[in-house]
């Protein structure tokens, strides 16, 4: 605590990490707050159902006294998986058996888990419409520069604001890799009547498809929206030269059709309603071996950290981790100084997020590799056993 004490910390982005680590800091009473560039908490929450991990995910909601709300919110059915080819075949499917593979490791729609995290902070801890521009040291601190013309100042920054921070190149200028793998994301509104039959396929589940180096995975929401990507090997340059107005539907349902040209046409329900928008989502990742000078008054947490792909579900949790790693040793008396606590903090940090990223790669590969269904099948049956 004494670290800390007559200290202001700015947590920069109001995702999982920066949000478990302010709740975290109030809960030892430090003065904290967290600056968002959403406009208010109701701006509609993207991405896909998480899967909380025993020792990260779950052990973040633990400390943060939020377990019960957790259990209250998150989908046992969600978990259920099938596993099918480009033809919808099923190979593979989870509500056949009474346990699911991933019991242990509890789903929760993005949009109740932040929910539960903001509504366990204090009012007013959030300042919203920040979206942060710059900052220049001042004192033994820092001054934040916002778009909307707006300044704080804080004693300790830490940057939880995601793959592009816009915080880390004042700690590092290491830059990311690319993986060789690009995915296409899609959110679909009301997808019962939006996408009727590949919702009903799901049973409420989640769906991976294997088919020529391609994967396509979507799921539903408890909010009744359905996310799929659909991801594909790529040269880095295709991101810029593909030529393709994502906003514009046609071009991208043309492009797939052409792209995924040996699937059923049972997938164009994706690519064929109204209700739809897009993002081109590049893979890259940090270099296992990254490092950079600690400070005492700033740090870094989560995908501005160590982003990496999604294909081991680890990104999340690794956050959630970083956000009570980082409270205990701010707010527990091992260290001496700010620097001390944060070096060892971010020493540990790398560690861990290069395991999960050499995961997430080398699934990667073997999710997009000529053996891809085959090689998902072997697995999941084993988990089985």
């Amino acid at each position: 605590m004494m670290l800390l004490q007559n200290k202001k910390v700015a947590i920069v982005g109001g995702g999982m990490s920066g949000l478990t680590l302010a709740r975290l800091l109030q809960m030892q009473n430090i003065e904290v707050n967290v600056y968002e560039r959403d406009v208010n908490r109701d701006v509609r929450v993207q991405g896909s159902t998480l899967d909380l991990h025993e020792g990260s995910g779950l052990e973040a909601m633990k400390r943060a006294g939020l377990t019960e709300e957790f259990y209250a919110h998150h989908r046992p059915v969600a978990s259920k998986m099938r596993i099918v080819d480009g033809a919808l075949n099923i190979k593979f499917d989870d509500h056949d058996h009474v346990k699911t593979i991933t019991e242990d490791r509890p789903e929760i729609d993005r949009a109740p888990l932040r929910d539960i995290l903001l509504n366990s902070l204090q009012p007013g801890t959030v300042v919203w419409d920040s979206h942060f521009v710059s900052m220049e040291e001042q004192n033994e601190g820092w001054i934040l520069n916002f778009n909307n013309g707006s300044t704080a100042y804080a004693d300790i920054v830490v940057a939880a604001d995601g793959a592009n921070s816009k915080i880390r190149p004042y700690l590092s200028d290491t830059k990311a890799i690319y993986s060789g793998i690009t995915l296409i994301e899609g959110n679909i509104y009301d997808a019962k009547n939006n996408a009727p039959n590949l919702f009903e396929f799901t049973k409420g589940g989640k769906v991976m498809a294997f088919e020529r180096e391609h994967f396509i995975g979507y799921g539903t929401k408890g909010d009744g929206s359905m996310m799929f990507v659909a991801s594909f090997k790529a040269p880095e340059q295709w991101t810029v030269e593909n030529g393709i107005d994502f906003r514009n539907k046609e071009q991208v349902y043309n492009w797939f059709k052409k792209e995924f040209d040996s699937w059923s046409e049972q997938w164009h329900e994706f690519f064929s309603g109204d209700e739809v928008n897009y993002i081109l989502r590049p893979q890259y990742y940090f270099p296992l071996d990254q490092s950079w000078e600690s400070r005492q008054n700033l740090t870094m947490i989560g995908d501005a950290a160590h982003r990496m792909p999604p294909f081991a579900g680890e990104g999340a949790n690794v956050a959630m981790q970083d956000a009570f790693e980082l409270a205990a040793c701010l707010t527990g008396n091992q260290f001496s100084d700010l620097k001390t606590a944060i070096s060892h903090f971010e020493k540990e940090m790398i560690t861990r997020a290069a395991e999960a990223t050499q995961e997430s790669v080398e699934n990667g590969e073997k999710m997009h590799s000529k053996l891809a269904l085959e090689q998902m099948l072997g697995f999941f049956m084993q988990v089985k056993e």
